[in-house]
Formats: C-alpha cells, structure tokens, sequence
C-alpha cells in the first residue's frame, strides 16, 4: 500500500521575538510616539474647535493606536500604521504647500513638517529590524524580509527628498524686459542733467559737498543727498569681484557699557578726500585714512549713559560734512562776510555730528576738534525748547544731513511710552555759526523761520523725523520722511494736522523750511507702518521720457514714485479698501493707499497689482508638529483679517503682518539709474500686538521713572491702553511662519516687473533657543541694513542675520562673492576710489536687539594688487 505524501505545511510568517534591547527600545519609542499623539489629539481638538484644520486629531489618534499595537506585542502592524500616518503627513504637507504656493525653500517647510516624525519612524523601523527572529532557511528569511527592506529605502528617499530641497534656492524670476542702459536725459526737462554718479553736473559754488561728491567719493549716509546708493566705481566687475580680499580692519572700542543698552554699529562711513569718517554706536568720531586704516583723529562726545536707557538701539548712522570754499574778488580778497570768512578760517572743512543726548555738534575735518564758532564752543543744544522729560527721550541716530549753507537735523522720539513726548519737530541751523535757520513741526507749518519765544517749547507728541533726510538741491528742496505721533496703535487724541502728516513724505524749501507738497502713505497709522527708508532721487524713464522722481520705499511694501517737485504720484497708485473695526472712540481709514505699478513687498515679493501676501494657517510653522500646531492655535486666537487689521484688546490680539521692521525698512532702496534698476531688501516677520486696558497697566513710561528695558508692557501713556507687540516666535525661539523672513530682489524700473528674487541669509549665525546651527542652508532672515550698487553691475550687501558679506550681479541675482565678517553686518555698505583702488567698506558690530554676533569692526576689502 502506498503512504500517501505528507501535506506541506506552509510556513509561519517570522514574527519578531519581542525580547532584548531592540524590543526595549521599540517600546521606549512607541511611549513618545504615544504622548506626542496624545498631545497632538488634544491640541488639535482645540484648534478644530476654533475653525482650523483636522490634521493633527486624526493624525494624533492613529499615532496612539500605532503605538498601542506596538505595546501590544503587534510591533509590525503597529510600525506599519505609523509609516501609513508618516506618508499621509507627506502628502498634506505637499497640498497646504502648494495651497500657498510654491514659496522659495519650500524644502525647509516640508522638512519642518515630516522631519521629526520620519526621524521617529526611522529609528522604529531600524529597532523592529534589530528585534531576534526564529531562525529560518535562508530563502525563506530573504523572501521575508524583502518588503522590510525595500520599506527602508523608500524611507531613506523620503527622508532625502526634503533634506535635499533645503539647499540654496535660485533666483525667482518673473520674464522682464533684459536690462540695458538708460537713454540720455531728454533736453526739455526742467532740471539739470545729472553726472554719471546721479548729482547735478555743475559744482555749486559752495564748493564739495553731499550734493556734489567727487567720483572717487561717498559725502554722505546714501552716497549723496538724493540716497540713490550707488558708486560710480568700476574697478570690482563681477568678473573679478571673487578675488576681493580683506586688507584692514579698524575696531572702534565702542562697545555697549552693560546688558541694559543695546547698541547697533549701523554705520555708513564717509570717504571724502584722504580720510574715511567713521562714527560709532556712541557716537564716537574717528578719521582715518582709506588705503591703511590708520587713524588720523579720534573724537568721544562722551554720551551719558541715562541717555542710551531710553532707545530701541543706539547707533549713529552717518554724520554729515561740509567745506566752504575760498572764492577769491578781482581784488584779490575773499568773497563773502566777515563771519563767513572767520568760520572759514577756524574750520573750513568739518564734520557734523548729532547725539542720542540732544546735541549738534561741528567739529574740524583735519584735527576733529571742535569748531570754536558753532553753538556754544561748537555745539548747538538740541534739548532746547523740546521740554525733555528724561535724556534719551528724543535723541538722534540717523544723523544730520548738510544742504548748501545749512544743516538739517530731525529726531527720533522714543515711541509707545507718552502722548505727550517732545516733538518731532525738524532743525536747520546757519551751517557755519550754528545760528537758527528754521524749523518744521506738523503743528506748526505756518511760521518756519520764527523761533521759539520765551518759555515756549515745540508741540509735544508730533509725527518725528527719525530716518535719513534726502534733498535735492537743484530744486531746492528736503524731502523729511515722517513717523507719526508718540503713540502709534491709538490715534483718537490726534490732531488734523498729525494726521496729515504721518508716515507721509513732506517736502520743504531749504531755504525757508515752507512746506511745498507732502504724500501720505497710510492714513491715520494705528500699525507703526511710519517711513523708515531714505526717500531716494533720480532720473526715471516714465512714457518714454525721462523725469525726476522721488521713489519711497515703506514698510507696507509699496514704492511710490513721485514727483520730485511736485509729490504728484507719477506711478498709478489705488485706494484699496481695508478691514474696520477700531478700539471705542479710535477710528479706521476706510481705504489705504497702494502702489500697483510696481512690485510689492509687504511679504513674499507679489507682481504690481496684486494684493499684499496674506496668510493663512498653511503659513504657519515649526522645528515639530507640536510647535507647528501652537502656532496654528494662536493664529486662530488672533485678529487677522489681513494687512492693516486694526488693533485690538481681544485676548489673543492683533497679527501684525508686516510687522514693525517691515518690509522696507532704514536700509532703503538703492538704484542703478544707468540700468534703472531698483535694488530691495526686506523682512517677512510678524507681530503680535495686544492693547492692554489702563487698569491693568503697571509699568511707568519713561519720564515718569520708567525704564524701557524694564517694561513688559509699553506704557502708551495718555492713551485708554498700554501696548505688548513682541515678535511672532514659537517656544522655540523661530518664526511662527514658514521661511523665507528676508528677501532680496531687484525690479526693472521700465516696466516695474521684477528681475529677480530670492531669500537674503542663511541660518549660520542664528537658529532655535538662540543656538547657532552652523548651517549655511539659505533660509532668508530678518535683515536689518541696505544695499550699495556699483556701474559695473555689482549689488553689495550684508543685512541678514548671519555675519556674511555678500556680492550679487545686479542684472541676475546671482552670488558672485561671500566673505565672513568678525560680526553681525546689519549696517548699509559703501564703496570708494582711492589713489587708484577700489576699497568695499562694511561696519560689522552686529545688531543686539536682533541677537547677532556684536562687535567694534570696519572691515574694508579690495582686490589684490
């Protein structure tokens, strides 16, 4: 009888043995896998119920039941799941992605949104393959661990897919007409051509100054008194410009005396003659020579510290110069009166230079000693008639600026501390004898060149001047940038007048202070959206002709182009419509102004026309999902209703996005008016502004025996509400919203279409809790600082928030050039001839409110010889 053949029985499966340390490590996972899901569950549960997406509760919920089966013994199955929830974050994350739109560095927002979870999943994955099996034949163990094999490679590409993404991101372009020369100025215009480096051809006879630079010069903050940025210096092409090199490095000493005051090195120097003039965040003076670095003179105008309490930063941004000539008669004898003659004498080249302390100060170009005849033995008292309620109160950082025979000093007024601040009111002084010339206040526009009387003091609380005046002497005109009034997120105590002139370009005769136009470029400002840009002068093609515009840059990132004689908008501009709804007796413009002809940088760079970047909760971000989803929760607790969204006392307050650095901020633009080309840098951060009921407002504003660093909330005294309107971060210390948070880019002022943008800044420096990453991934930064452009093509800047020089091709974008600084860059470069070299100059001391690395360095660099 046959044996009929025994069945084959098929073979078990190889489970894992659930034993050892790969088990004990597996269940360790599943623990945190287990707590994060519980924590995203509830989180998200929350931010279901106040209108946001589902996500992170169904995602949480299979986290937990992944978990479980892992701690039930059921590792595969329970890793399985969990891999399933990983590859449905990866596709969310890809749909809000490009719901917003394809943003530059997008990898980095997809890394933040699936890196820790795939790192999570990784781990488990190499645990559960760890884990002892029964031993089993070779084909049988080959044939089953096949699927766990190619589950690992799949997530290794996943896991490189995002990484690789974080690379740098090339330019973003949109098509443009290629940028080529300017045409020659057309003979009917009413003013004078300009000369290669943009100032008017003919010399006045008030002999070199900021309005007319020798070619190898920069007179003053913006290269001259028009603030294009722009050298006529062609020896760095951007064939070469990647052999610069350092050649010196001067160190000022001026260092901040303690932790409570908080410099800023943002200084521009000037190169005029054979000395470059430096000033330091104290305001410290020194010349030195432009070839070797070697100082010539040093003066210290010894600031008291009281006066440094009560700003943001200290810093002293440029100083100003002047130099009388010497005009001989036909008789031989020197033209002019006795006193011109004897301050001629004394000082017939000075620097002048303003204090955070209030003082004007004018000091001999060759010996940097004061100037006997100016003031007071060579100081004018800026604190005179302001009714100070404490040093510092009103100060000046910005430096003043030199206009034919007078020089013209605004101020910056410590905002958000009192209705009834000193004034900001603006100066002209005799720039020979310190004698006053005449003043503009928003209060007091119709008696320019009266002085004070006896016992009076300006109007308290006025829009101020704290920004870089320009001018334009072939018109006769200054053209003073405006904030707006002390308080800046209630207007309802604001005057007629303030309000006419806040955030508002205003141009006065120089000779008279006569107000001639003013712009308004937001009205009534409850949002500090005051002008902090340079306004910048040049020669524009516009219908075929060429015009003399004013182009102003501001923090709702638009750029007006203007009339420089007239402030008629040359440029279209619309009165879009905007979100209502002020505090109890406040009030809200029903329309704002915007640009439409040009791009705008209020956020991600939009193309003329289009509304402002708003965002919504596929913007927001994190280094987790756990962070990621408190951000999501507070953004749905706040008033948003997109740019200009009023203020509010609501728990959760008001998302200011831009926030109060902007878009464009005190870097201003800079223009190549040979290839009109517009150059911008900008920030892309948000605020979060709350008004505090007075009740429950503890915190003394200064002069009332507050101290700024001491405040948790701005006082605003005067007003119904104290102010909180820190920057938007996470627990983390980063950005609640997905980078970029800088930008650079460049527009073709022909057809106001961008050329090129991209992210300005890499994470180098900076990173989460404050730790620097050391990862030179390009992720766009705050930046703080402006750009100089050269006639070879070049665009220089630093800015960003990692210590960085860097070289762009103004028509491209592309880095030509980095070099590391010793500190934080956040100042404006500029560039200079000197007995045949071109030298870049850049001050790098840092920024200590945006936490960069702080230092006392000029670094200048050039190409060997």
């Amino acid at each position: 009888m046959k044996t009929p053949p025994t069945p084959t029985r098929p073979e078990p499966r190889s489970q894992p043995l659930h034993r050892g340390p790969a088990w004990l490590v597996l269940r360790v996972l599943a623990v945190l896998l287990l707590l994060g899901g519980l924590v995203m569950a509830v989180l998200g549960t929350w931010l279901v119920t106040l209108g946001g997406s589902p996500y992170f509760v169904a995602a949480g919920v299979l986290m937990m039941v992944a978990a479980a089966l892992v701690l039930a013994r059921r590792a595969a199955a329970g890793v399985m799941l969990y891999a399933a929830v990983v590859v449905a974050t990866l596709l969310w994350s890809l749909w809000e992605i490009h719901s917003k739109g394809w943003m530059p560095v997008w990898g980095v927002d997809l890394s933040s949104r699936v890196g820790v979870l795939l790192g999570l999943l990784l781990l488990m994955v190499l645990a559960l393959l760890l884990m002892p099996r029964p031993t089993r034949p070779a084909s049988a163990s080959h044939t089953r661990s096949g699927p766990v094999m190619a589950g690992v490679a799949l997530l290794g590409l996943a896991l490189a897919l995002p990484v690789g993404l974080t690379r740098w991101t090339p330019a973003q372009a949109q098509p443009s007409t290629p940028a080529v020369a300017a045409p020659p100025i057309n003979g009917d215009l009413s003013v004078p051509a300009l000369s290669a480096v943009g100032q008017a051809s003919t010399r006045p006879v008030l002999g070199r100054a900021a309005a007319s630079p020798g070619a190898d010069e920069w007179t003053a903050y913006g290269g001259s008194n028009l603030g294009q940025r722009y050298a006529q210096a062609t020896q760095i092409t951007r064939e070469n410009v990647d052999q610069l090199e350092p050649v010196w490095n001067f160190r000022t000493g001026d260092m901040a005396p303690n932790e409570r005051v908080f410099f800023a090195f943002q200084n521009t120097p000037q190169k005029i003659g054979d000395s470059l003039f430096v000033c330091s965040s104290s305001g410290q003076v020194f010349a030195l020579h432009p070839a070797t670095g070697a100082q010539q003179w040093h003066f210290n105008p010894a600031v008291p510290l009281e006066a440094m309490g009560p700003l943001f930063s200290v810093a002293c941004r440029a100083v100003a110069y002047h130099e009388t000539p010497v005009v001989a008669t036909p008789d031989g004898d020197p033209a002019g009166a006795a006193g011109r003659a004897t301050a001629a004498a004394e000082c017939p080249r000075r620097i002048l230079l303003a204090t955070v302390d209030s003082r004007l100060i004018a000091l001999d170009a060759t010996t940097g000693k004061p100037c006997p005849g100016f003031g007071n033995g060579g100081t004018v008292d800026l604190g005179e008639g302001m009714g100070n309620q404490a040093p510092g109160l009103s100060s000046n950082t910005s430096g003043p600026v030199v206009v034919g025979d007078r020089v013209i000093v605004g101020q910056q007024v410590s905002d958000n501390q009192r209705r009834d601040a000193p004034s900001g009111v603006v100066r002209a002084y005799d720039v020979r004898t310190g004698a006053f010339s005449w003043a503009w206040d928003a209060k007091r526009t119709d008696r320019p060149r009266q002085p004070l009387g006896l016992g009076e003091i300006w109007p308290r609380g006025t829009p101020n001047v704290w920004t870089v005046i320009s001018a334009d002497e072939s018109l006769g005109l200054v053209y003073l940038p405006t904030g707006n009034s002390a308080n800046d997120h209630y207007g309802a105590d604001r005057s007629a007048e303030e309000d006419r002139y806040t955030a508002a370009v205003v141009a006065v005769e120089a000779a008279t202070g006569q107000v001639r136009w003013h712009y308004s470029t937001v009205d009534h400002d409850l949002w500090d959206y005051d002008l902090g840009a340079q306004p910048t002068l040049m020669d524009m093609e516009i219908d075929g002709r060429m015009r003399r515009v004013l182009l102003q840059g501001t923090k709702t990132g638009s750029i007006f182009v203007l009339d420089a004689a007239t402030g008629e908008p040359l440029r279209p501009v619309e009165n879009r419509s905007v979100p209502q709804g002020a505090t109890p007796g406040d009030r809200t413009a029903p329309t704002q102004p915007q640009s439409v002809a040009l791009p705008n940088f209020a956020g991600a760079p939009q193309p003329p026309g289009a509304e402002p970047e708003r965002l919504t909760e596929a913007h927001m971000f994190g280094l987790t999902p756990i962070d990621a989803l408190m951000c999501r929760i507070k953004f749905r607790q706040m008033r948003y209703e997109g740019i200009y969204t009023p203020p509010t006392e609501a728990a959760g307050g008001m998302l200011l996005f831009p926030g109060t650095i902007g878009g464009l901020n005190w870097g201003g633009l800079a223009v190549n008016p040979d290839l009109q080309i517009l150059i911008t840098n900008h920030s892309r951060l948000p605020n979060v502004v709350t008004l505090i009921p007075r009740a429950q407002v503890t915190d003394q504003a200064v002069g009332s025996g507050g101290q700024r660093v001491d405040q948790k909330v701005a006082p605003h005294a005067g007003s119904p509400y104290g102010v909180t309107r820190p920057i938007w971060l996470s627990m983390f210390g980063v950005p609640c919203i997905a980078p970029p948070w800088g930008y650079l880019a460049a527009t073709d002022l022909r057809t106001g279409q961008l050329l090129w943008s991209q992210p300005l800044g890499t994470g180098y420096d900076s990173g989460p809790l404050g730790i620097p990453t050391r990862l030179k991934i390009t992720l766009g930064t705050t930046n703080i600082g402006g750009a100089v452009n050269t006639a070879s093509g070049l665009t220089f800047i630093a800015a960003a928030q990692d210590n960085f020089l860097r070289a762009f091709d103004t028509r491209t974008g592309k880095l030509l050039w980095e070099a590391r600084l010793p500190a934080g860059g956040q100042a404006s470069p500029m560039t200079y001839m000197h007995e045949g070299r071109q030298y870049v100059a850049i001050a790098a001391g840092g920024h200590a409110r945006l936490k960069t690395t702080l230092g006392d360095h000029l670094v200048v660099y050039a190409l060997p010889r």
